[in-house]
């Protein structure tokens, strides 16, 4: 195996509130955890899918948007020191002797662990493609659903489709680096940050961004590379978009994606787990959060944070086996404490 492999104690396939909970109750009892996850940061659907929505029931908050919940989460676990993977996913999952198990991501990164935690949510998120003719044809050469590299698109012609957050998010990012960049969307109102979308339209007042009304019908290339997109406007006439690269932001889907391959038992695209440890059919492989299911599962965040809690009581004995664990509370252990850095 070569030399790059990331060792790690833990590896929670997730970032979503209960993936990073999931740092912390790992870091309490001594466990290192590095995080993966598809989306380009943490939050999961809470900070992908509703970051202003508010959300009533996190108990000690009486209010609390997805992204504040991120935020505050990502703050309580910083004395633990997690490594986060963002903008991939776990592709493969092998169990080595020795008891361990090694994970590889679909852009290559390798891990090995003691203990796997899947705090998948609903499973990986999925861009949704545009119903256009042939367009597989041109995915991942010149259409694509996300950015991995921005340094990919410099010096080209974009298009980016949409008007959502993503799609204002990254003509704001992506203009600096680009040669053109052109917003299309199908009307002019937007449903991302009124901030975003006013940067959007200073930018097009200065020339550095153009923006389009309409809705991309056909593409226009040869072997994968985009040459020009046929849109329809709003009036009904069409009219030709000259592009190298088209970025569409058409939202996401949930789809269980790999973990459906890594011979755990499954019901209904849901993970079993027992309620003691909440471990999956394999041992050392944990799942926490919306992705399991057991008797009485209730799909709120505050009861993946007990999973977390449990789970990683059970995670210690595959990690430290020779070790007995002492429970303590942080209210009282000064060893917890110090952990946490509070004086």
């Amino acid at each position: 195996m070569s030399d790059d492999v990331i060792k790690t104690d833990a590896v929670i396939v997730g970032a979503g509130p209960v993936g990073l909970f999931a740092v912390f109750e790992l870091g309490l009892v001594d466990i290192k955890a590095h995080v993966i996850d598809i989306l380009d940061r943490p939050g999961g659907q809470c900070a992908e899918l509703y970051p202003e929505k508010p959300i009533y029931d996190v108990p000690g908050l009486t209010v609390v948007t997805g992204q504040e919940l991120t935020d505050r989460l990502t703050e309580q676990i910083k004395p633990f020191g997690a490594e986060f993977h963002f903008s991939q996913r776990v592709e493969s999952l092998d169990r080595f002797d020795g008891g361990g198990f090694t994970l590889t991501t679909d852009l290559g990164k390798t891990f090995e662990c003691k203990v796997v935690v899947i705090a998948a949510g609903g499973g990986s998120f999925t861009p949704k493609r545009p119903p256009l003719p042939g367009i597989e044809r041109y995915e991942d050469i010149s259409v694509f659903y996300s950015v991995r590299k921005m340094e990919n698109f410099k010096g080209r012609d974009v298009l980016i489709v949409g008007g959502g957050d993503s799609a204002l998010d990254w003509t704001l990012n992506l203009q600096p680096v680009a040669k053109s960049l052109t917003l299309l969307h199908r009307r002019q109102d937007f449903r991302a940050a009124p901030a975003s979308v006013q940067k959007m339209f200073d930018l097009v007042e200065r020339g550095d961004v153009t923006f389009k009304l309409g809705q991309v019908t056909e593409l226009h290339g040869e072997d994968g590379k985009l040459t020009s997109v046929t849109v329809k406007a709003p009036d009904g006439s069409s009219f030709e978009q000259k592009t190298e690269v088209m970025l569409p932001f058409f939202g996401l889907t949930m789809k269980l994606g790999p973990v459906a391959n890594w011979g755990i038992n499954l019901d209904e695209n849901l993970i079993p787990v027992d309620t003691a440890k909440f471990e999956t059919s394999e041992k050392g492989i944990f799942a926490i959060g919306d992705i399991n299911t057991y008797p009485g599962k209730l799909k709120l965040i505050l009861s993946g944070f007990h999973e977390a809690a449990l789970m990683a009581q059970q995670a210690y004995h595959y990690v430290y086996p020779d070790k007995k664990l002492v429970f303590q509370y942080t209210t009282s252990s000064s060893s917890l404490q110090k952990k946490l850095g509070v004086k």
